[in-house]
């Protein structure tokens, strides 16, 4: 869904809005964040975590009526041929801004083969996907792997790297030899603070992304975003206050929502249109994976070491940064491709 309404976006904005409109968006996605957090302070202490499952899900209900109105993307309708259905949304387009149109006819392109898989893996594009694929499944991994830190370092009262007193033995079977720890207790109102503090971090590096995606283009700001991201991760086994692991995880929720940012667009723009779709969609196939594996490091290998599980985020988050620095296209001013 994400990538399906960023590569609408990005069809539909000019080339020198890009950088700045796109990474704008990002606002509703922080609303989203700190929507969740707050119904969550309010539900789950009350009518319980099944209940905000339920009203979670109402505005994904509303979407699919909602997307009934939003347009098909001229590029991809002139991309197959379909210069009628391109020519009527860009004459709605018009209306909405009070403009005219052009004088003149929409061309009709010689009609292309659409993407194929086989086309992110041809010569031209192989090592830029075989990296975009990296750096996709590394942000994830980190995105998802801070959001569940967070929770665990909260939840477990983890300051200085010490065990919580909260810590609860349960014991399995007749004969009571299996034990394992448990650290499930409710979160204090001071615990959805941290976390509505460092979602808020979200947003804060926008600005300077932004000056960042347009001035120094898209390699260069996502290598160092993703740099400081594995030097954050690694200041989270600092011994510091309560009010420090809250600066760290603002910085790092900043620093990830950055990344995301940054390869949004430039997977949107490096691939032409009729590979646009195909390139977001195997990125988003491998985003997931990341996703995926996130809890089994920052639950689980946590509760072993939280050195070991920091060392690894922060060694994928080094080898994303070296992975968007040595990519072979530059797509800061270019304009979007419609054929290969």
């Amino acid at each position: 869904m994400a990538a399906g309404r960023l590569i609408i976006k990005t069809e539909f904005l000019p080339t020198k809005y890009r950088g700045y409109m796109l990474p704008l968006s990002q606002v509703f996605w922080l609303a989203g964040s700190l929507l969740i957090i707050g119904l969550a302070s309010v539900i789950i202490p009350t009518i319980g975590w099944r209940w905000l499952i339920r009203v979670a899900s109402i505005p994904g209900i509303i979407l699919i009526v909602a997307f009934k109105f939003i347009p098909e993307s001229a590029r991809f309708n002139v991309s197959t041929g379909n210069t009628q259905a391109a020519l009527a949304t860009l004459e709605c387009i018009a209306k909405m801004n009070r403009s005219v149109m052009p004088e003149g006819k929409l061309g009709e392109p010689v009609l292309e083969k659409r993407g194929r898989f086989a086309d992110l893996l041809d010569a031209k594009y192989l090592q830029t996907t075989l990296q975009i694929w990296v750096i996709w499944l590394g942000i994830s991994f980190a995105y998802y792997g801070v959001i569940l830190a967070s929770a665990e370092l909260l939840e477990r009262d983890l300051v200085c790297g010490s065990k919580s007193d909260s810590e609860v033995v349960v014991t399995g079977g007749d004969s009571g030899e299996s034990q394992s720890p448990c650290y499930c207790h409710m979160f204090a109102p001071s615990d959805y603070r941290t976390m509505i503090i460092s979602t808020i971090g979200e947003i804060a590096l926008n600005p300077l992304n932004i000056l960042g995606i347009n001035f120094l283009g898209r390699r260069l700001s996502l290598s160092i975003t993703m740099g400081c991201t594995a030097l954050f991760f690694l200041l989270l086994n600092i011994c510091t206050s309560s009010a420090g692991l809250i600066g760290f995880l603002f910085m790092l929720r900043a620093l990830v929502a950055a990344n995301f940012n940054t390869i949004y667009i430039y997977t949107a723009e490096v691939y032409p249109t009729t590979m646009r779709a195909l390139g977001m969609g195997t990125s988003g196939s491998l985003c997931r994976i990341g996703a995926m594996v996130a809890p089994f490091i920052s639950q689980v290998l946590m509760s072993a070491s939280i050195l070991g599980a920091l060392c690894l985020f922060s060694s994928v988050c080094v080898v994303c940064a070296i992975s968007a620095f040595t990519l072979p296209i530059e797509t800061k001013g270019r304009a979007l491709q419609q054929i290969k």
